[in-house]
């Protein structure tokens, strides 16, 4: 490949018109002379003032080098020091620039401005200029050519640096899950995501999942890693909107002034004002009021709003993570959310799947609650071996619902830790509080799960063994979304091991056996 090199005249270190400009180290000279690189063609970038220079400079590289077309480019900077013009200037030479990818091409960084350097490595960094960095030094001999060093900014050719990024990224997917060695593929792939959006973006983000599923513990954990990383400096702000009603709502997120409302007897900044430069969590955003959507959709898009009350606009500029459990579609289509507002916060949304889709993930957060619990009350608690498999088995088997997610996890872990004794928990407690769970949730057994699905002369005909296996098919396909995802769920272990080629399929074809077709399950 031929290599070209584009840099900027040195109007300081390329000097020189005398004979004696030999004994000098010029370094737009020196790139040309080393014995390792060949340069093709050197474009060389001038102001109008500097021309006489530049015509110097490229005559003594033809003389040190014969094979080195050099062409002379005038740009001019008003401003040598003023970042925006020197941007501006050479972003509009590289964007039209005649680039070919037949061609290497080096960008020279050692002369220039330290703001034309900096502007140059931007540049070739967002790959506008497609090229490595080239870097020259002198020699003690000011005569002799010195020496170069080439940077390739693609940092995935660093092994080293690479390894060091992907820990940093392994580190904070750990952060957000709380330090939980999480098990299930599909959520430990849904925290990389996070992971890697939430630190790249101040667009909103937008929570989705189950009551109980850690909307508010995770959104809480993003704020903390972008709080670490110098992404956010302001605080962050956690507002429950099913709380918010009517004028308490408005003044709650958007302030008031005094004498705004009966009762309102000083101003109050509102919680949109106190999140400013940092984050604002709005959870269960579907409870929202109307009035109170039009207002944040001004908010996130002017980054202005006006407290009640008041005629002159605050300014908040704050990244929202909102919260929900509902499905903000039907409730646009109902006319109980804004669409302007759904597109708006729509850009990065991620559903929190329910523990009862995350069994493999049970006993990881089993311990974490029992470490919870300990640092909350300084007692350590463990289970007896029987204790701890007995309840294992029941919270990864079909009775157990989990309808208040990992609300009721955490909710059984300190009623048996509070009930043992010598602080460990015995075979009687766990049984206690299977007992407990099963009356909260209605037990499973007192109506046939599948009593509403199949009539009764087949249901007699059916062994133990297939009724069993039906009715975990029929509860997976009834809380999925969709037909993909519940035949992920049922299947993902044959999908990982690569033994399973059309899970959907294979789903029809078993629900077809009884009878049963998938559309008889889809929710509304």
């Amino acid at each position: 490949m031929r290599s070209v090199v584009l840099g900027l005249l040195g109007t300081t270190l390329d000097v020189g018109k005398s004979a004696d400009r030999w004994q000098s180290w010029r370094p737009t000279v020196s790139v040309c002379r080393q014995p390792d690189l060949i340069v093709h063609r050197f474009e060389l970038l001038h102001d109008r003032r500097s021309a006489s220079l530049a015509a110097v400079v490229q005559r003594d590289i033809q003389t040190v080098s014969p094979e080195t077309e050099v062409r002379l480019h005038q740009i001019e900077f008003q401003d040598p020091w003023d970042f925006g013009q020197v941007y501006e200037t050479l972003f509009a030479f590289a964007k039209n620039y005649p680039f070919d990818e037949a061609e290497d091409y080096l960008v020279h960084i050692t002369t220039g401005t330290h703001v034309a350097q900096i502007c140059l490595f931007l540049l070739t960094e967002a790959r506008w200029l497609p090229a490595r960095l080239l870097q020259c030094s002198p020699d003690r001999d000011r005569s002799a050519p010195g020496k170069i060093s080439i940077i390739d900014l693609d940092l995935s050719r660093y092994d080293g640096i690479a390894s060091r990024f992907q820990q940093e990224q392994r580190e904070a997917a750990s952060f957000l899950k709380g330090g939980i060695e999480t098990r299930n593929p599909a959520f430990n792939k849904l925290i990389d995501r996070i992971e890697q959006v939430a630190i790249a973006t101040r667009d909103p983000l937008l929570l989705m999942g189950p009551t109980g599923a850690g909307k508010s513990r995770l959104a809480k954990r993003i704020f903390d890693l972008k709080k670490a990383r110098h992404a956010v400096k302001g605080d962050f702000v956690d507002v429950n909107c099913a709380t918010l009603r009517g004028d308490g709502a408005m003044s709650t997120l958007f302030g008031h002034t005094k004498g705004a409302f009966t009762g309102a007897l000083k101003d109050r900044p509102g919680l949109l004002r106190t999140a400013d430069n940092g984050v604002l969590f709005l959870d269960e955003i579907g409870e929202l009021g109307l009035d109170e959507q039009a207002m944040l959709l001004r908010a996130l898009e002017d980054k202005t709003f006006l407290p009640m009350g008041s005629d002159r606009a605050s300014h908040s500029d704050f990244q929202l993570i909102a919260g929900t459990n509902r499905d903000l579609l039907s409730a646009v289509r109902e006319g109980r959310f804004r669409e302007d507002l759904l597109a708006r916060i729509n850009l990065w949304t991620f559903t929190l799947p329910g523990l009862s889709a995350r069994p493999e993930d049970i006993e990881p957060n089993l311990q974490f609650e029992l470490d919870q619990y300990a640092r909350r009350t300084g007692r350590q608690i463990t289970f007896s071996k029987e204790a701890r498999k007995k309840f294992l088995d029941f919270a990864v088997s079909a009775a157990a619902a989990w309808k208040g997610n990992f609300r009721d996890l955490n909710a059984a872990v300190s009623r048996m830790a509070t009930l043992s004794l010598g602080g460990r928990i015995g075979v009687e407690t766990v049984q206690e509080e299977i007992d407990r769970l099963l009356a909260s949730w209605g037990e499973p057994t007192a109506v046939d799960p599948l009593a509403d699905v199949l009539p009764q002369d087949q249901l007699a005909e059916l062994d133990p063994f297939d009724r069993a296996q039906l009715t975990k098919v029929i509860e997976v396909c009834r809380r999925s979304r969709s037909l993909s995802e519940a035949s992920r769920l049922l299947f993902e272990k044959s999908r990982a091991r690569k033994t399973s080629t059309n899970d959907a399929d294979r789903l029809k074809k078993y629900l077809a056996r009884f009878g049963l077709a998938w559309e008889r399950f889809q929710r509304a």
